[in-house]
């Protein structure tokens, strides 16, 4: 086991590049076959040249490095060798438009960009910065764009020290930008000690082997998967696999075949997708599920099935990054699937509250992690606030967090940085939730988010969504309140649900006006399936139409502040 001095990502790779050698760590997968890039001495030797590299180019400790660049080896040799420089990487998604991208770089004064031949057209805003295209990088060299020139540059061995490995704790690792938008951007300052903390309790939480298999689906320049799929990993001496392509549904199912991983962390939408598209319908209709005594069986059966379809080796399924759908969960609970979900932000590094496979319950986040402390402040009743171990269960209230794993702040934004802390010092996360009689947390939903019912009742959006989602109809919904106090679900139909419409369109002769009728019929059937299975004060007062999918966050939440007033409109 790696045992770690000092709480930093230089003193975590070189100490696991001690442990693990020659063990593979960092590997490809393309068109069905498997390529290992790095091995632990290798991933530690390619980071400190890349280190080497960019003191060569100028890079000072605390000057900041920008990784615009999609999931590969390189990315990983590329954020340890920004560390090693005792510089701060700046990851930013892919799927930010150039404007963004400029916006941050201009923010955050960075100083040299990371990219790849995929992003380099995205850079076209981001000045005059040096490029440093991290997929052309061997054990040579890597080519470099500075001036408008591109040229092969030698990577170098660094001689004696490098500047990281005189880094403390209290120094900062990175700057996450959760929005690029100029006038929003809002960079979450984390430390190395923030991390690497969060790392090793999560170590606690359910400890990793090194022959796991981990493969990489989300982004890795957000930090669930920076630090849950990529760091937490290399403590433990796992193997790492990434994809060439995105990973849409066939190239995500071959991989999953070709890896056969023990773990993986992932956002809700995927396993609701494959769920409800592959699993549930022909769940339904299989006869031990129609039969009530031997349901249960079934679902077990499925659930080897879903168990198979990962490659049927899966122990550690994580889930986080949102809500997972309450149908889906109570399928994966019932089958025994081997998952657990996760409760965190950016923020926090961003592990907050973990459960365990097979120790789940249902709707629940787990229980805080080791050194995490989380306080229920409900908004109207201050004097009930308190810890765990004063609360009684079920008082619901704003989430806080205090512990190593809490940012520093937000980059040079004093004003949102003090909004978001307690005059104690406990970050504000944002998002509501509650303790049950074991100290289990349960998120209810966001803040912001939540609709105060005509008698003070507390309406959870996400509920409601989630029953809605259980219909079989619904790919994906946003509830509101609308003006009159009434509520309202936005909803985009699954395919199924399409198919229907489009029968009944096509068995007569006006298309159009049978259209609107089938479309009226539907939502008014829906409407009145989900209100059966909601409290009075939480049902729908009618459901529109969206014809195109919201619009996501980088873990798939929906950008609810985008929508509400266009419906009024």
């Amino acid at each position: 086991m790696v045992n770690l001095e000092r709480q930093t990502l230089p003193v975590l790779l070189q100490e696991s590049a001690r442990v693990y050698k020659n063990l593979p760590a960092l590997s490809q997968v393309a068109d069905g076959s498997i390529q290992q890039i790095y091995d632990y001495s290798g991933l530690a030797s390619a980071a400190g040249r890349f280190a080497n590299l960019l003191g060569t180019m100028g890079i000072a400790p605390g000057d900041r490095v920008m990784i615009l660049c999609e999931n590969r080896p390189e990315w990983a040799v590329a954020y340890f060798g920004i560390a090693l420089a005792g510089a701060v990487a700046v990851p930013v998604l892919v799927d930010f438009i150039p404007e963004q991208i400029a916006n941050v770089a201009d923010h955050a004064a960075v100083r040299i960009i990371c990219a790849s031949e995929k992003t380099l057209p995205k850079l076209s805003m981001a000045g005059d910065r040096p490029r440093i295209l991290i997929d052309a990088m061997d054990t040579a060299g890597v080519d470099v764009i500075q001036t408008g020139k591109r040229a092969r540059r030698s990577l170098g061995n660094p001689s004696g020290t490098l500047p990281g490995d005189d880094l403390s704790a209290d120094d900062l690792a990175c700057v996450l930008y959760t929005s690029g938008t100029s006038g929003n951007s809002k960079g979450v300052m984390l430390t190395h000690g923030n991390i690497v903390s969060n790392v090793i309790a999560t170590r606690a939480v359910f400890a990793l082997r090194d022959d796991d298999r981990v493969l990489s689906v989300m982004p890795l320049a957000h930090t669930l998967e920076s630090t849950m799929g990529l760091i937490t990993p290399i403590l433990q001496g796992c193997q790492m696999f990434y994809l060439d392509k995105p990973p849409t549904a066939p190239v995500l199912a071959a991989a999953l075949q070709t890896v056969k991983p023990t773990i993986m962390v992932i956002v809700p939408l995927i396993i609701e997708k494959l769920y409800r598209n592959k699993v549930e319908p022909k769940l339904r209709n299989h006869p031990l599920y129609r039969f009530g005594p031997t349901r249960k069986l079934a679902i077990k059966a499925a659930g080897k099935k879903l168990e198979a379809a990962f490659g049927g080796c899966i122990r550690f399924l994580g889930i986080g990054g949102a809500a997972l759908s309450r149908d889906v969960e109570t399928f994966l609970l019932t089958a025994k699937f081997p998952y657990a979900i996760g409760y965190g932000l950016t923020e926090t590094s961003p592990l907050v509250a973990a459960a365990i496979p097979y120790k789940t319950r249902l709707g629940s986040t787990g229980k805080p992690l080791d050194g995490v402390k989380v306080r229920i402040m409900p908004p109207a009743d201050a004097e009930h606030a308190g810890t765990l171990a004063s609360m009684g269960s079920d008082v619901e209230g704003e989430i806080q967090v205090s512990g190593p794993n809490v940012m520093q702040g937000y980059y040079k934004d004093i004003e949102r940085t003090a909004e978001v802390f307690t005059a104690d010092g406990w970050f504000r996360t944002g998002d509501l939730g509650a303790y049950d009689a074991d100290g289990i947390l349960y998120v209810k939903g966001r803040l912001k988010a939540m609709i105060l019912g005509p008698s003070g009742e507390n309406i959870y959006p996400e509920e409601i969504e989630s029953t809605l989602a259980s219909s079989g109809l619904v790919e994906e919904s946003l509830v509101y309140a609308a003006r009159d106090g009434g509520l309202v679900a936005m909803v985009v139909l699954n395919e199924r649900a399409k198919t229907l419409l489009s029968g009944a369109k096509d068995a007569v002769m006006d298309a159009s006006k049978a259209a609107a009728d089938e479309s009226e019929r539907l939502l008014a059937g829906l409407r009145s399936a989900t209100n059966a299975r909601l409290s009075s004060f939480c049902r729908l007062a009618r459901i529109v139409l969206h014809d195109q999918p919201f619009e996501k966050t980088a873990t798939m939440k929906i950008k609810r502040y985008l929508y509400p007033g266009q419906a009024e409109a």
